[in-house]
This record gives C-alpha cells, sequence and structure tokens, in this order.
C-alpha cells in the first residue's frame, strides 16, 4: 500500500532565479484540500471570541486558582464566564475614564492568573494594544519594551511592582499609570508619586470608572491586538505585531485540525495555566479554550508544585516545554528503575508490548487496554488522571521522550511547531502516527508551506530528499516588527515569511526540523559543522541534561560544556567508589573521561563524522539558565553569551586536548 501523505500540492516547484535561490513545491495541509477553514460569521476580533463565549456558557467556570487556607492550598476556586465578564467591563471603564483607548499600549507583567486573562480581555475590548512584559528577559528586557513600544498604563503582579519600578526614571517618559493585580505599599506609592505617576492597587482600579460606561469601539480584522516582544538569541527583542485575524485564522485552523482527529474540544475540557501568556503559545491555547467555553485553572507559580497543581486540578489538556516533558521522563524512569526487579520486568514488558501494537497501527487506546489498566494508570494519574491531549511546542523534543510518553500516559502526545512570527502553531504532528514520531507533523489547515534551497549549506529543496528553509504564507503570518521595517523586509518576502530553521519533508507529509540557518559554523580543516543536529544527537546521552557544543574556524575538533545529569553522575561514581559531591564531581577528570567517552558511544552509534565528535568537555553542575542570560525564555541557547561567559573553560579545553 502507498503511504498516506498528509498534504497536498498546490503550486510547482521554482528555480533559482534573479538571486532568489530555488524553491520546493508548495504544499498545505490534506484537511485543507478543498480550501482553507472559512472565516467564522460575526469572529472578526480577539473580544469576540470572549464575548461570544460569555453569552453561550455564562455559568461555566472559566478562571479558577487554588484557595490558601492556613498557608495550604486547597481546591480550585472559580469565577464563571459572566462573573468574568462583570470584571472585564470594569477593568475596561476604568481604563478608559484614566483617559485610556484605542491604540494605546497597555504593558502586562507577571505570572498567569485570571487578572492577567481580564486585563489583556479589556485591551481587547476597548482596541488598545495589549503588550506582554516577560521579566525571564530580565529589568533591562521591561524597560526597554516600555520605551520602544511606548507603553502608558501598565498592569503587574503585586510582587513585579519593586522590578517595575527599577525601569524608573528612564521608563516614566512613556509610562504614567501602574495596577497591580493585588495591593499596593506606600513605599511603592510614594516611591511612583515622586515620578509623577499614579498607582493603584487591584480593588482601587475596579472603582476609578464605576460611575462611567464607555461603549465599545468596532474592532476590524485587520488591527493590531497585541505586541510580543520574541526574546531573539542576538540583539535586542523583536516587537512582532499580531492582528485579530492571525489569532481568529489560528482558532479556525486548530478547531478543524482537532475535529479532523476526532478530538474536538468542549466546555468540559480544563486546562492548566503556567506556560508564560507573554508568549503566543499558551496565549492562543488559551484563546482556544475560552472560544469553547471551556476552563482554565492556574498554576500556583512554583515549578516544584506543578504536579501537585496538576493532581488537584485534573486537567485534560496539558502543553509543555521540553524542559518540563523531559523532567517527568527522568522522573518516571527513576521510579521505575529503583522499583525493584519485578515492578521493573512487568513495566518494561508493557512497554514492549504496547510500543509493539503502537507501530503495527493501533491507537493508543486499543494498542495494550490491560497493560493501561494494570501498569500504565499510575502514570496517567500521576498528571490527574484525565489528560487526554499533551502538547509539546517551543524548542524540540527529542524522540526517545516523545516516543516513551505516547505509551505511558495513554494519551495523545502531539509535538508542534510555529513562531510569534507564524502566531504559534504552524505544524502539528497528529495521534496515532507513530512515524511521525521526531518530526513536527504536517502543516496545520490554514497555512501553504514551501522549502527554499540553502546553497551555502548544501540544502536543496528540489532534492530527492528536500531539504531547506521553511517558509510560510497566510492569513496567520504577524503584521510586522514594531518600528523595524527593516527586519520585516529581511524576513517577509514577496507574502513568504522566512523562518530560519531548516526542515525536511517526510514521505508522509510531515516535517523534521534539521537544523538552524545561523547556526553552522567551519571548522579549520574547512569543514562545515552543524551544531544544532549535533546538540540534537549528544543531548539524547542519558547522563546529560542538556549540551552546548562549540568549535571556530582556528580549531580543527569541537568541544563542549556539559550540564550532568545529577542522579546519573552519582550513580556512576557510587559503582566505581569515588566519593565527592556532585560538585566536586564535576571537576573530576575520571568524570570528564566518562562522559566524553558516553559521547563518543552515540557519535559511533549514529555514524558522525570524525570531526563532529566531541574532544574535551567542561562540566558545569548549575544548568543553563536565564539569571546568567545563557538561554531564552524558550529555553534556547545563547550562544554568543554562553562564548562569553565559558570562554577561559574554552580556552583551556582547546590547550589541553593538543
Amino acid at each position: 500500500m502507498a503511504q498516506k501523505s498528509y498534504i497536498v500540492e498546490v503550486e510547482k516547484a521554482k528555480e533559482a532565479s534573479e538571486g532568489r535561490p530555488s524553491r520546493g513545491p508548495v504544499y498545505r495541509s490534506l484537511f485543507a484540500k478543498d480550501g482553507f477553514p472559512a472565516p467564522i460569521e460575526g469572529l472578526d476580533c480577539c473580544w469576540d471570541v470572549f464575548r461570544l463565549s460569555v453569552e453561550k456558557y455564562p455559568t461555566s467556570p472559566m478562571l479558577g486558582r487554588r484557595e490558601i487556607v492556613d498557608g495550604k492550598a486547597g481546591k480550585y476556586k472559580w469565577l464563571t464566564y459572566k462573573e468574568v465578564y462583570d470584571q472585564v467591563i470594569k477593568v475596561g471603564n476604568s481604563i478608559r475614564s484614566c483617559g485610556y483607548g484605542e491604540g494605546v499600549k497597555c504593558g502586562i507583567y507577571g505570572a498567569n492568573s485570571a487578572e492577567w486573562i481580564m486585563s489583556m480581555e479589556a485591551c481587547n475590548a476597548h482596541g488598545l494594544y495589549c503588550v506582554p512584559l516577560y521579566d525571564t528577559l530580565g529589568a533591562g528586557a521591561v524597560e526597554f519594551i516600555i520605551s520602544h513600544a511606548e507603553v502608558s498604563i501598565a498592569f503587574a503582579e503585586e510582587k513585579k511592582i519593586p522590578e517595575l519600578l527599577k525601569t524608573f526614571p528612564n521608563a516614566t517618559k512613556y509610562l504614567k499609570t501602574i495596577v497591580s493585580f493585588g495591593k499596593v505599599t506606600p513605599e511603592q506609592r510614594q516611591e511612583v508619586e515622586k515620578f509623577g505617576l499614579v498607582i493603584y492597587s487591584w480593588d482601587e482600579f475596579l472603582q476609578v470608572g464605576q460611575d462611567q460606561s464607555y461603549d465599545l469601539p468596532i474592532k476590524k480584522r485587520s488591527d493590531i491586538c497585541t505586541i510580543m516582544y520574541t526574546s531573539g538569541t542576538t540583539g535586542d527583542p523583536k516587537g512582532v505585531l499580531i492582528s485579530n485575524e492571525s489569532i481568529i485564522t489560528l482558532l479556525a485552523g486548530v478547531k478543524r485540525l482537532l475535529e479532523s482527529v476526532n478530538e474536538q474540544l468542549s466546555e468540559k475540557d480544563v486546562y492548566i495555566s503556567y506556560l508564560p501568556l507573554a508568549h503566543i503559545f499558551d496565549r492562543v491555547i488559551e484563546e482556544t479554550f475560552i472560544w469553547h467555553g471551556a476552563s482554565i485553572g492556574f498554576w500556583r507559580g512554583d515549578v516544584k508544585l506543578l504536579i501537585e497543581d496538576i493532581g488537584e486540578l485534573k486537567p485534560t489538556v496539558f502543553c509543555a516545554v521540553p524542559r518540563v516533558l523531559d523532567r517527568v521522563y527522568s522522573g518516571l524512569t527513576q521510579k521505575i528503575a529503583s522499583g525493584g526487579f519485578l515492578k521493573k520486568t512487568l513495566f518494561n514488558c508493557a512497554y514492549s508490548y504496547k510500543l509493539n501494537n503502537m507501530k503495527k497501527g493501533f491507537t493508543h487506546g486499543e494498542a495494550s487496554p490491560i497493560c493501561d489498566k494494570i501498569v500504565f494508570d499510575k502514570v496517567k494519574q500521576g498528571l490527574g488522571g484525565r489528560v487526554r491531549l499533551i502538547l509539546s511546542g517551543a524548542a524540540p523534543l527529542s524522540a526517545h521522550v516523545e516516543g516513551y510518553l505516547r505509551v505511558v500516559t495513554c494519551c495523545h502526545v502531539l509535538q508542534g511547531y510555529g513562531l510569534t512570527e507564524t502566531c504559534a502553531g504552524t505544524f502539528v504532528s497528529l495521534p496515532n502516527e507513530m512515524e511521525m514520531l521526531g518530526t513536527v507533523g504536517p502543516p496545520v489547515p490554514n497555512v501553504d508551506v514551501c522549502l527554499e534551497s540553502v546553497p551555502e549549506m548544501g540544502y536543496d529543496a528540489l532534492a530527492s530528499t528536500p531539504r531547506g528553509e521553511i517558509c510560510v504564507k497566510g492569513k496567520t503570518l504577524f503584521s510586522g516588527y514594531y518600528k523595524r521595517e527593516d527586519l520585516t523586509k529581511e524576513v517577509l518576502i514577496d507574502e513568504w515569511f522566512h523562518t530560519g530553521d531548516i526542515g525536511e519533508w517526510q514521505p508522509n507529509g510531515s516535517m523534521k526540523i534539521i537544523d538552524r540557518k545561523k547556526n553552522i559554523f567551519k571548522l579549520s580543516q574547512g569543514e562545515y559543522v552543524a551544531v544544532e543536529n549535533l546538540e540534537n544527537i549528544y543531548g539524547q546521552v542519558s547522563c546529560i541534561e542538556s549540551i552546548w557544543v562549540y568549535g571556530n574556524s582556528f580549531e580543527a575538533f569541537l568541544v563542549a560544556v556539559v550540564n550532568p545529569r545529577k542522579e546519573a553522575l552519582e550513580q556512576w561514581a557510587q559503582e566505581n567508589a569515588i566519593s565527592k559531591d556532585f560538585n566536586s564531581l564535576c571537576e573530576d577528570a575520571r568524570a570528564k573521561s566518562y562522559i566524553l567517552e558516553e559521547l563518543s558511544k552515540i557519535a559511533k552509534e549514529k555514524k558522525l563524522k570524525g570531526f563532529e565528535f566531541i574532544k574535551g568537555v567542561h562540566l558545569d553542575p548549575i544548568p543553563f539558565d536565564m539569571e546568567r542570560d545563557l538561554i531564552t525564555p524558550t529555553y534556547k541557547k545563547k550562544r554568543p553569551q554562553l562564548l562569553k561567559f565559558y570562554q577561559s573553560a574554552i580556552d583551556n579545553m582547546y590547550k589541553s586536548a593538543k
């Protein structure tokens, strides 16, 4: 039987011409073979998404948070759609009576919460541009965004107010009003008023416009609803302009996708909100949930307590970034490894049996109901017992983790790919398609996609295995970078957005991300190294958490900085009668040799070329983090900063390895 392909060709390939490289055929999703989903009647802006749900589901629970009783977290307490709506109208009236209206930039700063959503909806109602400020970028970036976007009013979580005050005096040129999601201290009030600004507690602000009522402006599809600043691995953050149309088009596509695989959402669905709303991934998922009248429960803001919050909320959909799923994976594998011989054997047998059946084409529900009941139910209960969809985005999820979770969580694990500029989801893998492991699946049914050749890296979009830069076209695309026409022109060429990611079409129409256009360098012998690809391979070694591979054109070999997995390294030390703590182990030459051997093993297994082997390692017990500015908020490595930070370690590795 010929393999089923999930894409259809809509335009022929183009040879290179007029200084543009060749590009492969244009494809779209099979689910859109008869055209993209039609625009939905009466749905013209993000405000409509919320307004229509309030009409349809006024008494359904919308936003929930855990009650804290005597310092202990209790049950989730809910606000209904109508209750949220009433507060949003008050917030909107107060914003207007402070003199702010259409086109004004409104900052929102803080962890996800009911107030975050209410402030966002108030912006949607009155046509303000919602500008999320996110602290993982540090005070410098918050100040940059306020000044660059000219933010005049900002909402902030109570504990973020000190951070906001650090942007004074520079930010006060634009910022005139601050609203706390909670209380305000007398000292804060004094500090703010000293600069001629006004600050309100949440309750005070709700009273500001109570005697006023304002008509809502008419909002167009083409109006901008949010400016999302992306962290970028180089240079200043860029303000991505996202219109109502982008979000609404995306919602229609997601709806058609879920219906096509029989996983439609309903008002019974429950979502755990913990990934930052300041990023597009979580923002569009929450918009989708609001559109279906479903419920959104907020976490308490502590990663260590996340699993506990999930146990209490019992969500049906769980979105994650690979870093979180890697934690779930290593937690599970460790639990099983320490569970005694019988338990371990039972688990491993059940695992291989179910995996084989899934590979034969059984859905995860049919593959082994008995194993699900006896063995995997415990895993399912660990995520609250009701999760049916796990979505992973923001960075590549390694295939072994994805495959493992598909078997043991008894739910669909879908990996997606998108950028802020494409309004998040552009590709999503499909449930029950085991061939799609390690890919991001086919395009969503509202965009056209093609690959453009990158001759300098040897990627040819017209080859029998087409590879090249992923380019996207459609109504989900952003409207440009705010005040940066120059950067917009670099990436938007003839309506095609150039992502900078290198992809490879698979025979079934799914896309595999194999490289980044910029992350390529030459070694001194003239060999090109595609470093992302190598890090993905080396990242599969079980004794390491993460790895940064480095080389340059003056050296003939590669070196790496590794964050070892604490448990794995300590276990190795124990087996080799080395009694040292984790930090000292990372200094130990024997530990370095052990890690190098493990890296060489996988390099041989994956048939890497000689120059792609790692010849020196530096072990850092502290994981790459945002505090030291080594990674972005979505955990992408900042290579220039890593080099600066580890320069002396790199110099030493090159000296001692020669």
